[in-house]
């Protein structure tokens, strides 16, 4: 079995033969940049990508785990889950009846 999955940038892959997940993080005439899902730096040529026994995968949930310092908005997620309230907006008579 060989790839019929090109190669896009930001996109997730699994190497079906080793259960590797990686992200395509570069392209240019010959080679193909990626980062697995432990962080490590790989590249393929194109005779090795095409060759090979990747497919397309859903970005996994624990994506970020190789990157320590990323930002809650570097994630791309709106809500940051700090609900709580700023005790300067707090006005206590729109509490009381």
């Amino acid at each position: 079995m060989t790839t019929v999955a090109d190669p896009i940038i930001g996109s997730w892959y699994k190497d079906v033969e080793n259960s590797l997940k990686f992200k395509v993080v570069a392209i240019d005439e010959d080679t193909i940049e990626v980062q697995y899902l432990n962080g490590d730096i790989g590249e393929y040529d194109n005779d090795s990508w095409y060759g090979s026994t990747f497919d397309y995968i859903e970005d996994p949930e624990d994506w970020s785990a190789p990157f320590d310092d990323i930002e809650t908005d570097d994630l791309g997620y709106s809500d940051t889950d700090k609900h709580r309230p700023n005790a300067d907006d707090i006005d206590i008579d729109d509490y009381l009846d």
